[in-house]
């Protein structure tokens, strides 16, 4: 039982033995006030007399009620002290109800207060959380129904052969197998010249531009000049094309060897960058850049198209998962980026 409740059952039974305790000294004064008459009779008969009989009878009366009135007078006394005795207990268990009583508020109102913290923690909590929400509705609200993917391949005769065709027809397979098939147009510039780059953005207004070749560790891009050979495009050029071309471009993707510097600077204007830390193989490419586009199409995020494509090639058996990378553009999240509306 707890302290606050013994306290206020021990206070109940004090005030209960004081009040039959008053009732009894209620009771005994007025056998007392009966005696007293009975002794002022006595003595009125008393004095009026002069038989020696009625006195001697008298006499005794007031003797015999003497004796009871004392009695009556000491059972008094023994209430009166009994009640004192139980009124200073009664004080002292006020006291204790009175201290458990303060320190039970403190601990309501300590704990009202912990439950308003909570609560208001609770409501803040949803508050971010329908601000966060409303924030993807309105940013997806605002995707276009329909995004272009320009892809740019370059494979000069002087450098290894690479199945660019292969690479672009699964690309194309995915998206074509993806829910928002209708919202990705996948368009294509082969044979790429530096100066044709420029010309495919301005004309096709790419959402994601993606170059499929080969790269160098010179952080250069390797793409052909009027002879069909290689000819290098410096990561400084690539990155004011990009800068230049930045109203529509969300995500670059440089499928190429060697890439991941040239993804690294260029997210300094676009959202996104996908670069290669090293030399990636012609098939580890194209299984990673086809799922990932499928993924995309499925109104997946950035992140989540990303580690998907990741995924595909630890499930062919291919160990080079960790040759992509992602960059983002700072202050973003590659969780809440999406290019196709889900």
């Amino acid at each position: 039982m707890p302290l606050i409740d013994s306290y206020r059952r021990n206070v109940n039974k004090f005030r209960e033995d004081i009040a039959s305790l008053i009732k009894k000294k209620a009771l005994e004064g007025k056998n007392l006030s009966s005696i007293s008459s009975r002794i002022q009779a006595s003595r009125k008969t008393l004095l009026s007399t002069k038989n020696l009989s009625t006195i001697k009878s008298k006499n005794s009366e007031i003797s015999r009620y003497s004796d009871q009135y004392a009695k009556s007078e000491k059972k008094i006394a023994d209430i009166d002290a009994k009640i004192s005795k139980i009124e200073l207990n009664l004080a002292r268990e006020l006291a204790k109800l009175s201290k458990e009583e303060i320190s039970e508020q403190n601990k309501r109102s300590k704990q009202n207060a912990q439950i308003q913290q909570a609560h208001q923690l609770n409501l803040n909590t949803l508050q971010n959380t329908v601000n966060v929400h409303g924030l993807k509705l309105r940013e997806l609200s605002n995707l276009p129904k329909k995004i272009t993917v320009l892809f740019f391949a370059s494979n000069p005769v002087d450098q290894g052969q690479l199945f660019l065709d292969e690479e672009i027809r699964e690309i194309q397979k995915n998206i074509l197998s993806s829910k928002h098939r209708d919202s990705v147009k996948l368009e294509s510039c082969w044979a790429v010249r530096p100066v044709d780059i420029l010309q495919g953005l301005n004309e096709f207004q790419p959402v994601i531009v993606h170059f499929s070749g080969h790269g160098t560790q010179e952080d250069e891009l390797v793409l052909m000049d009027n002879q069909h050979q290689s000819k290098t495009v410096s990561i400084d050029a690539i990155v004011q094309t990009m800068h230049a071309s930045t109203d529509s471009i969300r995500l670059v993707f440089f499928n190429t060897c060697h890439s991941h510097r040239q993804a690294e600077k260029v997210v300094d204007q676009i959202e996104v960058a996908i670069g290669m830390t090293t030399s990636i193989s012609d098939n580890a490419a194209r299984i990673f850049a086809a799922q990932f586009y499928g993924s995309i199409g499925y109104g997946n995020s950035v992140k989540k198209s990303f580690e998907q494509a990741r995924a595909s090639l630890m499930l062919e058996g291919i160990p080079e998962e960790n040759t992509p990378k992602l960059y983002i553009k700072n202050g973003l999240n590659a969780e809440n980026i999406f290019i196709v509306k889900p």
